[in-house]
């Protein structure tokens, strides 16, 4: 059980260490722009305090986590030319190696978004009942 319990840490470790070098391929010049806005959601979603289902309902709950984000990552990492995605994975290596990046300003951009879309729905929702 100690085995696979580490086995789980180390791929929680790589998956989030992919996470953040598909972010920095976001940031770079040479990533077509539909990879660009494809590589933003994944990682506005991965980096995101709320889930499309939340982690409360059984099994359901950490669908998104297991399926939806590995697959995300999966396709930006496709997308983005190998040359590029190789230099991103060496650096986030290194920055994830000194400890985890913290960037508030991108963390305050996803939850405005979320309560952006939340309060749509809300308007939306609500205004179809007058």
């Amino acid at each position: 059980m100690k085995k696979f319990l580490g086995e789980w840490k180390q791929r929680v470790r790589e998956l989030k260490t992919q996470v953040y070098a598909i972010y920095l391929a976001y940031r770079d010049k040479r990533v077509p722009w539909h990879a660009k806005i494809f590589t933003a959601l994944v990682v506005g979603y991965a980096f995101s305090p709320i889930d499309f289902i939340p982690d409360f309902i059984p099994i359901l709950g950490y669908l998104d986590d297991l399926v939806i984000i590995p697959l995300g990552i999966a396709l930006a990492v496709r997308m983005i030319p190998d040359q590029v995605l190789a230099e991103c994975q060496a650096r986030a290596r290194a920055v994830m190696a000194q400890g985890k990046p913290i960037n508030r300003a991108a963390a305050i951009l996803i939850v405005f978004i979320w309560l952006l879309v939340a309060g749509l729905m809300i308007h939306f929702l609500f205004g179809l009942e007058r």
